[in-house]
């Protein structure tokens, strides 16, 4: 459990920075700015496909065996979560970060690509992963443990641990 607990942090960490570094670097965008509404499509969408891309990875990747439905599932919801933090964080997050000077703008934390999308990812990552651990498989039953249960009620004769065989002894005999 910890050590998914450490995958999901560390492909958050690398899907949100990814994703930031992108806005950033890429298309220049410091801040998703109160005012202007273009930016604040520009939020959501980020996060919607930051979300998607966690869902498609993290947890079991949709390229596994037999995951592709769960992969969809996880993506289509990892956006809609994405976007809700999205919401969340520049509705709630007003604590000012000064990164300006490592030219990754400044403000409140909501509005900023490199503090939202690292956090909306590794929290979509670690639940995913974590909610991925295998189960224990449960033990095999015997193949003797009907045959005793019938025979433990029926003759009571039987002790603790003694096998039966499915069939019986007279059409043993009538087989030789």
């Amino acid at each position: 459990m910890i050590g998914r607990f450490l995958k999901g942090l560390i492909l958050g960490l690398l899907i949100g920075g990814a994703a930031a570094f992108a806005l950033i670097k890429g298309l220049h965008v410091l801040s998703f700015a109160v005012g202007a509404g273009s930016f604040a499509f520009v939020a959501f969408a980020s996060a919607l496909v930051t979300g998607a891309v966690v869902g498609l990875i993290a947890g079991k990747p949709i390229w596994a065996e037999g995951a592709w439905i769960e992969g969809l599932l996880k993506t289509f919801f990892g956006a809609l979560l994405g976007a809700g933090a999205m919401y969340l964080a520049r509705k709630f997050g007003g604590m000012e970060f000064p990164f300006a000077s490592l030219g990754l703008g400044s403000g409140p934390i909501g509005e900023l690509p490199i503090t939202t999308l690292p956090a909306i990812a590794t929290l979509l990552s670690v639940f995913y992963e974590v909610d991925n651990t295998d189960s224990p498989q449960p033990a095999a039953k015997g193949r003797v443990a009907k045959p005793v249960a019938k025979a433990r009620a029926g003759a009571g004769a039987i002790a603790e641990g003694d096998e039966l065989d499915e069939e019986p002894q007279a059409a043993k005999k009538a087989k030789k």
